[in-house]
């Protein structure tokens, strides 16, 4: 997926355990042939080439993935939208650029972007994209369906404790060896090297975003390269988004809407959901956090 994947498990050998991450990576596999639209032969890519011409009939697995991430993107209002691969790309992040994109080229790069124009067949379980050049991309919600799945897998064969940490999105279930719970921390993103707070993390998902590392910087205002898909300007005022929540999918996704949305507007959302908690640093590295979470910061040495 274009991403590094970190197994660990706990188990009674060595040999046992490298079994296991065996498994977890083989599903890890499967799912990329599936949802991959780098690869020609996976049903995505098919969806994408018949983007405007007609509908194509999937797997299962992938329709319902599909559905969810249409839920999520009424839920937050086109802040998420797997049809964002078919933006034009406008910004570049490779210092290549000196100049802010036109009004125009902005928003002819959203045209064909609106999961509205993504329709889905029940009955034929099929999956059409009413617009030539359309396209649909997982890379806001892929990897952490990845993770859940190679998690519910690994569980299912009798592996009680472990983690799957897919860059940045980590599902972790059971304890480690000792009997605590695995920790995670929340890093400073204007240094990496340095910790805000550890929390532990029991039977549930974190996901962190940062985008410290690729933005663009235009008349004072950083502008980071994760994309609203409804306008097509970049996030701003956001460092990192850490999503805590049952499954690594919904926190995956979760992530990025809170980038999309901005401070205010993201911590109102996460603060009307069950079960979501988010830790929030801001373009001024100020953490801020949602309702249930308190923080204890961390002496410096």
């Amino acid at each position: 997926m274009g991403s590094r994947f970190d197994i660990t498990v706990v188990a009674e050998t060595e040999v046992l355990g490298n079994e296991y991450i065996d498994i977890a990576i083989n599903e890890i596999s499967r799912i990329e042939k599936l949802i991959s639209s780098w690869d020609p032969n996976s049903q995505t890519s098919e969806i994408n080439r018949n983007a405007g011409i007609k509908p194509v009939v999937v797997d299962d697995e992938l329709f319902q993935l599909i559905k969810r991430s249409i839920k999520i993107s009424n839920l937050t209002g086109g802040a998420f939208d797997i049809s964002y691969a078919s933006m034009d790309k406008v910004w570049h992040f490779d210092g290549s650029m000196t100049e802010m994109p036109s009004v125009e080229a902005i928003k002819k790069s959203v045209e064909k972007v609106g999961y509205q124009n993504i329709i889905l067949d029940e009955t034929n379980q099929s999956v059409f994209l009413k617009l030539e050049g359309m396209k649909i991309g997982f890379g806001a919600i892929g990897k952490g369906y990845a993770a859940d799945k190679a998690k519910a897998l690994l569980q299912n064969i009798g592996v009680n404790s472990g983690i799957i940490n897919a860059s940045g999105d980590l599902d972790a279930w059971g304890q480690q060896p000792d009997g605590k719970d695995w920790m995670v921390a929340i890093v400073n993103p204007l240094n990496k090297e340095k910790v805000f707070s550890w929390m532990p993390i029991h039977n549930s998902a974190v996901v962190t975003s940062g985008n410290y590392e690729k933005y663009v910087k235009f008349n004072d205002v950083l502008y980071t390269h994760i994309i609203d898909p409804r306008t097509g300007y970049p996030a701003t005022g956001i460092l990192s988004a850490s999503i805590f929540t049952a499954n690594a999918e919904l926190a995956d996704a979760l992530a990025t809407s809170i980038f999309v949305m901005g401070v205010d507007t993201g911590l109102d959302f996460v603060n009307q959901l069950n079960g979501v908690e988010c830790i929030i640093v801001d373009k001024d590295n100020k953490i801020i956090t949602s309702k249930n979470i308190q923080l204890k910061p961390l002496k410096d040495d």
